[in-house]
């Protein structure tokens, strides 16, 4: 919490900063690829039989548009902005039961950084890290057709009970490293790649109870490539 709280600290400080006012926006294809792990599906376990500490659950990734936005406030400081449409997941089983649809999701995930640029002599090749906050925000959230037969199957649900998933939004850390090339004053592009803290509490619900909680680490690589306009 301090980390972030000096993340936020250091880029409110820099937006009140004396400014070279150099104003960019990037767009172009934004990748999230989650490196996730669970914990385990114990009421799946227990009913089915199943090894204990042998299942869980997985993310795929997604790729949208990414609309980020940069601010740069001296030679060497700057702040961006992490856009996206939002990204939608297939959350399937892991270990003993892979393969097992288990829903799927939506998501925004805004970050702020605060960013450093490297001057290497060049004005046209600008190489970057930056350090902030990321905030995800689930909606959209579904349980699928295959989970709901399981659990009617393992006598956790019967054939008629409605069955949702509720994912806990998130707050975490993120770090970026990146280039930017200019192909003129105004045009160029931007590429960077970004490592986040997205941890999520994930409810599974029968008839408005909870049947089975887990803890879901996604953190994800973010990586996008696009244009970059400045202004």
């Amino acid at each position: 919490m301090k980390t972030m709280l000096t993340a936020v600290t250091l880029g409110l400080g820099l937006l009140a900063a004396p400014a070279m006012a150099e104003f960019s926006v990037n767009v172009g294809a934004i990748s999230v690829m989650p490196k996730d792990s669970s914990t385990n599906l114990d009421v799946v376990e227990s009913v089915a039989g199943l090894p204990a500490g042998s299942t869980g659950v997985s993310v795929n990734s997604n790729t949208q548009v990414g609309l980020t936005f940069d601010y740069k406030l001296t030679k060497n400081w700057g702040v961006q902005l992490i856009a996206a449409t939002p990204f939608t997941h297939d959350i399937t089983g892991s270990g003993s039961i892979d393969g097992l649809k288990v829903g799927k999701t939506k998501h925004l995930p805004p970050t702020l950084l605060a960013q450093y640029y490297f001057d290497l002599g060049n004005s046209n090749i600008q190489p970057f890290v930056g350090l902030g906050v990321n905030y995800t925000n689930f909606f959209n959230t579904e349980a699928d057709q295959q989970l709901k037969t399981t659990l009617v199957a393992l006598g956790a649900a019967a054939a008629n009970d409605p069955v949702t998933i509720k994912l806990k939004n998130s707050w975490g850390l993120a770090a970026q490293a990146g280039v930017n090339y200019k192909f003129s004053d105004n045009l160029g592009i931007h590429v960077m790649v970004s490592k986040i803290d997205i941890d999520t509490k994930a409810h599974v619900r029968v008839n408005g109870n909870t049947v089975q909680s887990l803890d879901v680490a996604i953190d994800p690589v973010v990586a996008m490539i696009g244009l970059r306009w400045t202004l």
